[in-house]
């Protein structure tokens, strides 16, 4: 199966790319959308995930990799919900601002750009290597 590519969404006061680094990998809990937990159903260990800082700083800071398929949400026992564990793969030399992802040509399907709200996004590997690129 070819690998997947995906953005998270963290609000940086709560759990930022450098809380994530701290602990090396996390489980990505908290998800209480159904699309969102569709799309963590869809993750597959190995797939690569961008990090975005939401509300504060909109940007995405760093690559992840999925490290476990979806499971249930240990944060709750309602069987809805699911979370996948998440590792730091590493971390962009420039952040990319969700205003220049506007700007750029090739997002302009993007996701995170026509769903803002949505906090866990597919994204194609073309809109993935845009954004790495944009971030090196």
């Amino acid at each position: 199966m070819a690998k997947q590519y995906w953005l998270v969404k963290s609000e940086p006061f709560k759990y930022s790319w450098d809380d994530f680094v701290k602990e090396g990998q996390t489980f990505w809990n908290g998800v209480r959308n159904y699309q969102a937990r569709n799309n963590m159903r869809s993750m597959a260990v190995g797939d690569h995930v961008l990090f975005y800082h939401s509300n504060e700083g909109l940007c995405v800071v760093g690559i992840a990799e999925v490290v476990t398929s979806a499971y249930q949400d240990p944060t709750t026992e309602d069987a809805n919900w699911v979370v996948v564990d998440l590792k730091p793969l590493k971390q962009l030399k420039k952040a990319v601002t969700l205003a220049a992802m506007k700007q750029e040509p090739e997002l302009e399907g993007l996701s995170l750009i026509r769903q803002g709200r949505l906090s866990v996004c597919a994204v194609t590997p073309q809109e993935f290597k845009t954004i790495v690129k944009m971030g090196s």
